[in-house]
This record gives C-alpha cells, sequence and structure tokens, in this order.
C-alpha cells in the first residue's frame, strides 16, 4: 500500500495541469508547479499569476518542483513526455511516484518507464478518457503498471477517478489511442462534411440523414457544435495526439490511415483560422456554421489560394482583409 499523498508537484501547468492543481490545492494538499513558461520572461507573469490564482506554488525550475513530492502528474505537451521522464530520473527516489497522464503512444510509455526504472521512483501510466475541464479533478483515468493498482487506491483518496486496468506499461495508453481514432476521427470527418455541406446548402439533410442512421447522438443538437469545436479550440493538441496514434499503430504493423488523415485536417482548420484571423470564441457560446462560413467567404474570394494551401502557412496573428479580426459568432472587433 502506498502512503497517503499530501505534497504534489505538477509538471506542466496548461489546461489539464492547471485544473488538477488549483483542485488539489483546493482540498488542501501542498501543489508545486513548474511550466516552461515560467523561463520566458514574456509568459512568466501570466504563469505566476495562475500558480498564484490556484493556489500553488510556481518553482523556477522542475528539479525544484519535485523535491520532497509524493506524487509528481507529469501533464505535458506529447513531444515533451519522454524528456520530463528522463529529465525526473535525475531527481526522483524511491518512494516517489510519477503519474504520466499524457497522451503519448504506448511505446513513448514503456520509454518513460524504463528512464525512471534507474532511480528507484514508481512510474504509471494514466489515460485520461475525458475532457478535462467539465469533470476536473473527477475526469475518469486508466492506469497501468507495475504499481497501478497502489496508485489508483492512493489516487481515488485525493478525489480522483482512477482505475487500474493492467499491471503492464502501455496497455492504457493502448485504450487511449484507439479510441482517439474513432473520437478524434469523428471529430475531423465532422469538419470535413459539414464544412461542404455548408457550402452546398445541404447540411440540414446530412444532419437529419446521421440523425436518422444513428439515432440518439444528437447530430440535429448539440452534437456537431460539439465535435468542431474540439477541432477549432484545440486542434494543434490533437493533431499533435494522432500522430502518436499513427506511431501506436505502427508499432503493431498496421498503415495509420485514418489517423494521419484526422491530423492533417485538425492541422488544417487552425492553420486556416490563424491564416484568415479567426479567434475561438472562449466567452461565448461556439456555432460550427458561422466558422464554416468564414472559411468558406475566404475561399471564395481568394479562388488562387486553394483551402489545402493554408496548411503550413498560417501566420498566427494575421487578420482579415479589412484589418479586423473576424470571431466566429460572426462579429468583428
Amino acid at each position: 500500500m502506498m502512503p497517503a499523498i499530501r505534497r504534489i508537484a505538477l509538471i506542466g501547468f496548461g489546461e489539464a495541469g492547471g485544473i488538477l492543481g488549483e483542485d488539489l490545492a483546493r482540498a488542501g494538499h501542498e501543489v508545486a508547479v513548474y511550466d516552461i513558461l515560467l523561463d520566458a520572461p514574456a509568459t512568466r507573469g501570466a504563469m505566476l499569476a495562475k500558480a498564484k490564482a490556484a493556489g500553488a506554488r510556481a518553482c523556477d525550475s522542475a528539479r525544484e518542483a519535485l523535491a520532497g513530492a509524493e506524487l509528481v502528474i507529469s501533464a505535458v505537451t506529447a513531444s515533451a513526455a519522454a524528456e520530463v521522464a528522463v529529465a525526473a530520473a535525475s531527481v526522483l527516489q524511491r518512494g516517489q511516484l510519477l503519474l504520466d497522464i499524457n497522451s503519448v503512444s504506448p511505446a513513448t510509455k514503456l520509454a518513460s518507464a524504463r528512464a525512471l526504472a534507474p532511480c528507484g521512483a514508481d512510474y504509471v501510466e494514466a489515460a485520461v478518457m475525458a475532457p478535462v475541464p467539465p469533470h476536473r479533478l473527477a475526469v475518469p483515468m486508466l492506469l497501468g503498471g507495475p504499481r497501478a493498482a497502489e496508485a489508483a487506491e492512493a489516487l481515488r483518496a485525493l478525489g480522483l477517478d482512477a482505475k487500474a486496468i493492467s499491471d503492464r506499461v502501455g496497455v492504457a495508453s493502448a485504450v487511449k489511442m484507439c479510441r482517439s481514432i474513432v473520437i478524434k476521427g469523428l471529430e475531423a470527418l465532422a469538419v470535413e462534411s459539414l464544412f461542404a455541406a455548408r457550402r452546398f446548402g445541404a447540411e440540414q439533410e446530412v444532419l437529419a440523414s446521421l440523425e436518422r442512421t444513428f439515432p440518439g447522438m444528437g447530430w440535429e443538437d448539440a452534437l456537431p457544435d460539439y465535435l468542431v469545436s474540439r477541432v477549432a479550440e484545440h486542434g494543434r493538441r490533437r493533431a499533435a495526439e494522432m500522430r502518436e496514434v499513427a506511431l501506436t499503430l505502427r508499432d503493431v504493423g498496421l498503415d495509420p490511415l485514418m489517423a494521419s488523415a484526422a491530423a492533417e485536417r485538425q492541422d488544417w482548420t487552425v492553420d486556416a483560422m490563424r491564416a484568415h484571423g479567426i479567434e475561438y470564441p472562449r466567452e461565448r457560446k461556439f456555432s460550427w456554421r458561422p466558422l464554416a462560413d468564414a472559411l468558406a467567404d475566404h475561399a471564395a474570394a481568394n479562388p488562387a489560394t486553394a483551402e489545402h494551401a493554408l496548411v503550413g502557412h498560417a501566420a498566427a496573428g494575421s487578420t482579415a482583409a479589412d484589418g479586423r479580426e473576424r470571431r466566429i459568432d460572426g462579429s468583428r472587433r
């Protein structure tokens, strides 16, 4: 049995890390955080303010955050996940637990576990199975690793919804990766299908047909807005995860045709929005139709620049032709 957890370190204080850190701090635990944005003068102030508002202690290095923490939660980008494990191995000791919640391939999780093994700290992989913001600390997680069952018990005592499914590292992340083929693939399919249908003026019939084929999913209600919003708001991160899915498939001898295509469509959406100065309306309700219309308007006005040419050519911060950024709800500022 693992001892009760009192001191927690978060490496990565973005959306997921920020929410988990805030909830754990509010529950009375000592929370230390480190994020690479603390190293940059341009973003340090905002990160310090975010940590203070969450009730967490911001640290100037990962080493400082990890010192003395009984639980370390790695919540970084997919590309940095293995690097964090390697760096943590030089600091962590026996009796400390690294919970890797990053959306990466089973092979990456296995590499991280091997990197941590020499220091004696415990490595447990976690597959986060739902969006963090609505669930917050209670977001469902599947755990894997030799001490996954004990870790699940300790994490549930903190208020997490943790379930051990295997004593092998890689199984939980395989569940996450294979599920993402459907979930994030469906999001990418919704963008492609609905944006095309909108340009033909056929979206009502398309949605009605989907509702008849898959009744109860909400195709004529909130589902299309939700699916497209996930790409419009988090497309870059989701594309990165789908590339981890592609690695997962290649590792078992499958050509990742669908996963790779989904990543391209997610990146395309973000690139197209940025190229035309279209913002995601974080403070207003999202609707997919104004976004589809905005991108269609730009395509019609600039036929020489086909939409596929937008990929890889977005200029962050660029504005619409009239110099004002166009919002997804159709308004301009």
